[in-house]
């Protein structure tokens, strides 16, 4: 029963393109070539749209190399300009975000779920991004750090760079719920912040 569900389906979606082709003038000219290239193309676009989704992720990473190293930054130890840079650049995101909806939705009478989501949501947020920035200082004004760890915070700093678009598949391409979304947001978080200040209390220890 569930193949003979696919194939009914399977009809119904790809079905109008055989009797459109076969129905019309396209047919007796041999124009399956043309329709084949056509296809290589929107699927190499598709593509391309793919990887630039992934790519805005890298767009805050550029944004955090220039609050961290060319803004003017007070007599603060480089620990204390990441946090600051983070907890900033995660607010700003927040305010963006969230306050709009929370002001003119979450004010109502009725109880609801998903702006303590949203809200655990931006938390999970703080902590990536404190991460981010953390990862960040290391790559960027870090200078004697040990070239064993080079590689691994470059990883670190993709996967955490990447990680809405991470999210975005979770929710559209997996049909993710909300609830599921945010508890692999604060468990993703909570391993990163972990794994990023190994790394940084690794590089702040002076080399043999």
């Amino acid at each position: 029963m569930t193949v003979f569900h696919f194939f009914n389906c399977a009809i119904l979606t790809f079905g109008p393109h055989a009797v459109y082709y076969s129905a019309t003038p396209l047919s007796e000219y041999d124009t399956i070539g043309t329709s084949v290239k056509a296809a290589t193309v929107y699927l190499g676009t598709a593509l391309v749209k793919e990887l630039l989704k992934a790519l805005i992720g890298f767009i805050d990473v550029a944004g955090l190399y220039f609050a961290l190293t060319q803004l003017t930054h007070r007599n603060i130890s480089q620990n204390h300009k990441f946090q600051a840079v983070g907890l900033g650049w995660a607010f700003a995101d927040s305010v963006l975000h969230r306050l709009a909806p929370l002001w003119v939705r979450a004010r109502g009478l009725e109880f609801t779920w998903e702006y303590i989501l949203q809200g655990l949501e931006a938390n999970a947020n703080l902590v990536l991004t404190i991460s981010l920035a953390a990862l960040g200082s290391l790559m960027w004004l870090r200078k004697n750090k040990p070239r064993a760890l080079v590689p691994i915070i470059y990883a670190c700093a993709g996967i955490l760079a990447t990680m809405p678009s991470i999210t975005s598949y979770l929710r559209r391409g997996l049909g993710w719920h909300l609830p599921k979304v945010v508890g692999f947001e604060l468990f993703a978080s909570l391993m990163m912040a972990f794994i990023s200040w190994q790394l940084f209390s690794a590089c702040q220890k002076p080399s043999a």
